[in-house]
């Protein structure tokens, strides 16, 4: 007890101290890589966007997180951070930047608590370069820099971890009742994915703390009560109220947040037996596949050239569809083939992966000699706690049914924390001489440098042959140098070791910067030089080394004399007017939904042919933009009614909401396949004067197909001169591929 004691004071003490100089400029390159240009982004998410529109009109909007101001769906996770961003909005005003701002301000939070977190037990220099790795983790602003979830989650989460190591440095058990109900918090953020934490806090609590196991099970017994009563608090008080009192549960099948939180948000994220696909992003399963199939059928073919590649794409349609993550090079959404090299394969290595080897060699020296019984040292502890954070969710992500690329910030923190710790102790280990552990220095540098060469390679034509040769070299250069002045102690040396990390760091500082020099997706938020694309990877066909992602989608800003005709073609599509394509043998009539878009017309969110003379980017989704013509429509033939319009999904309505403020009806939630509507109900609502005019394109989805027959067969059809506009900007919303009906039940 005296030590423990004796560390408190010693913490406190270094707190007095004056502010770490060199922390000064990795918070200043993290504020620059998650803050600069946000303001760009006028819509964000638009899924999300608009439910924080209909969050700020009203408290039970706000309770609920309803997607529409009237009340009708929710969105498909639970409500805190969308509380925060609520707040935001209410604070600085309603833009995109505001619900943004939350987010990012959570990821330089997470870079400077890993610096706490690391620096107390493994020294100053591992607490900078953890903070450092942390910020320059590719995945971690590509994410910050929106208003989707995971960026606030794992700030929670390294907010509990920091509790948990104070309660284990205490003796306290109120600090481990706190940690545990701060990952309650987070359940609440995401749900079942904030729990992969878990194991870590388990191991390490029993690992670590100097009490009897009688009350180590007591202890976390209760503190594991507490948090599952944090996690089920707004479930139960949601899945107890009338469904006729609140909003339907958006993407559940019974309209409950438990059924949500471990089905869909959960156990189906495993086994990819989902038939709606996540965070904000989903849609049919088939839809899906076909996707996948075209997507990674066009990349693994990006040599040929683009007539080859277009018949590629054609024959593709044929064959049978993939299910998710398996039998195609890059899988569903470039996440790769399930399987234990699965992070190291294109689409994730560059997200997440560029120091996955240097963290291999020091796990391997920070336990070389650690005894299964102990006794152990603080750093081993903590090494434990982040190694038992890193394994299962890397195993998570190797064997996953569905999942996107960006949810692999969840193992940002454990590889930024190893990655500083071990840089510390192997470069000890190495100027020690301490046998064949001098050696896991140099052997760290050498397979890092080969793994970034291989990560960047598929990237030639979009950052050229230089970087990837000048990784390669220094890489090998500086592994080989300092293997063979093992035996000397003089300046140089240091000097050698301290370019080996800046070499190793040089590319991910790239990557991370690439959503800011190429433009971003808030949908699918992801880095490199595609990163406007939302879909990762390495391009395909690009004509011109400067164009990037996928058919040579350009970055924001640049121009093409022939912009308006090839405008931002998504994978297994064709361009037309910059209009979206379906993969051949699609079906819904044609329709193609990407993840965020649903309609035919929809245009690439940032692609050049869309307001490419605005500073402003609408990149919430495929479908984005407001058709003037048609609201002005809408509005001046609105007698009362409660819903401007009804369509079929939430991606048409979105940016309705946004604009307006209004109520806009996605009868089957975001993707259009929750049964919400029957043809009774809709009947009911029409006569009370609640909806008139629905906007309807392509066929209808899962449970829904009996509405929108009925909707056809009673409505009376709108000329499209009335309400669709010529404009080319209009083509985005809801424009001339649908149809507009109204429907007047006496």
């Amino acid at each position: 007890m005296k030590h423990m004691n004796s560390e408190v004071k010693e913490e406190r003490t270094s707190n007095k101290k004056r502010i770490d100089l060199f922390l000064v400029p990795i918070v200043l390159i993290a504020a620059f890589l998650n803050l600069f240009k946000i303001w760009t982004d006028e819509y964000a998410n638009a899924y999300y966007t608009a439910a924080v529109k209909s969050m700020l009109q009203s408290f039970h909007n706000f309770f609920y997180a309803s997607f529409d101001p009237g009340g009708y769906v929710t969105i498909d996770k639970p409500p805190v951070v969308f509380w925060i961003q609520t707040i935001s909005a209410k604070i600085f005003g309603f833009y995109g930047w505001s619900v943004i701002l939350p987010q990012a301000l959570a990821g330089i939070g997470s870079v400077l608590l890993l610096y706490v977190l690391v620096k107390r037990t493994f020294g100053v220099w591992a607490g900078r370069f953890a903070a450092l790795a942390m910020a320059l983790t590719p995945i971690v602003p590509a994410v910050s820099r929106t208003n989707n979830i995971d960026s606030m989650l794992v700030f929670t989460l390294l907010v509990a971890t920091w509790m948990l190591f104070r309660a284990v440095r205490t003796a306290k058990f109120g600090w481990v009742l706190a940690a545990f109900a701060m990952i309650g918090v987070a359940f609440n953020m995401k749900m079942l994915q904030a729990y992969m934490v878990l194991p870590a806090f388990y191991v390490f609590y029993v690992v670590a703390t100097k009490i009897t196991w009688k009350k180590k099970i007591a202890f976390l017994t209760t503190a594991t009560a507490l948090m599952l009563a944090v996690s089920v608090s707004w479930a139960v008080v949601v899945d107890s109220t009338s469904a006729d009192k609140r909003p339907y549960m958006g993407s559940s099948q019974t309209n409950s947040v438990l059924e949500l939180a471990f089905g869909y948000n959960g156990i189906n994220r495993l086994t990819g037996n989902t038939s709606v696909t996540g965070s904000g992003h989903k849609q049919p399963a088939q839809t899906e596949q076909q996707t996948a199939s075209s997507e990674t059928k066009q990349t693994s073919n990006s040599s040929a050239d683009s007539s080859q590649s277009s018949n590629q794409r054609k024959s593709s349609s044929s064959q049978k569809m993939q299910a998710p993550g398996g039998g195609n090079q890059n899988g569903m959404f470039n996440t790769g083939n399930p399987g234990p090299f699965r992070l190291f394969q294109k689409g994730l290595s560059d997200q997440i992966s560029w120091l996955l080897p240097f963290v291999i060699f020091s796990i391997v020296g920070l336990f070389a000699g650690v005894k299964f019984k102990g006794p152990y040292t603080t750093k081993q502890k903590e090494s434990l706690f982040w190694l038992a954070w890193l394994l299962p969710v890397a195993v998570f992500f190797s064997i996953a049914g569905f999942f996107h690329q960006y949810y692999l910030i969840m193992l940002a923190p454990p590889i930024a924390a190893f990655a500083g710790a071990g840089a510390v102790a192997l470069w000890s280990m190495y100027k020690q001489h301490n046998g064949w552990k001098s050696w896991l220095l140099p052997g760290g540098i050498l397979t890092t440098a080969a793994l970034q060469v291989y990560i960047m390679s598929p990237y030639v034509s979009s950052i050229g042959v230089a970087p990837i040769a000048g990784v390669g070299a220094l890489g090998v250069i500086l592994a080989l140098v300092l293997a063979v002045r093992k035996q000397r102690k003089n300046s140089l040396t240091n000097y050698l070791g301290a370019a080996a990390m800046v070499v190793l760091l040089a590319m991910p500082a790239y990557w991370a910067m690439t959503p800011i020099i190429y433009g971003g997706n808030s949908m699918l938020p992801s880095a490199g030089p595609d990163s406007s694309s939302g879909m990762g990877g390495p391009p395909s066909t690009a004509t011109n080394s400067k164009q990037s992602g996928f058919n040579g989608m350009q970055p924001p800003g640049s121009s093409s004399g022939n912009s308006s005709s090839n405008g931002g073609q998504m994978p297994g599509g064709s361009s037309n007017n910059g209009q979206m394509q379906p993969p051949s043998g699609s079906s819904n009539s044609g329709q193609m939904q990407m993840p965020g878009g649903s309609s035919n017309n929809s245009q690439m969110p940032n692609s050049s042919s869309s307001k490419s003379s605005s500073s402003k980017r609408k990149s919430g989704g495929m479908n984005a933009e407001v058709n003037q013509k048609l609201l002005n429509y809408l509005t001046k033939n609105n007698t009362g009614e409660k819903y401007l319009f009804a369509t079929t999904d939430s991606t048409s309505a979105a940016p309705y909401i946004i604009k307006t403020g209004k109520p806009v009806m996605a009868m089957g939630g975001f993707s259009g396949s929750d049964p919400i509507l029957t043809v009774s109900k809709l009947k009911a609502m029409i006569k009370k004067g609640e909806v008139k005019y629905f906007y309807l394109s392509g066929m209808g989805k899962g449970g829904q197909s009996d509405v929108i027959t009925w909707i056809k067969d009673n409505s009376k059809e709108i000329p499209s001169s009335k309400w669709q506009s010529t404009s080319s900007s209009a083509q985005q919303g809801p424009s001339g591929n649908g149809t507009l009906y109204e429907i007047t039940l006496k």
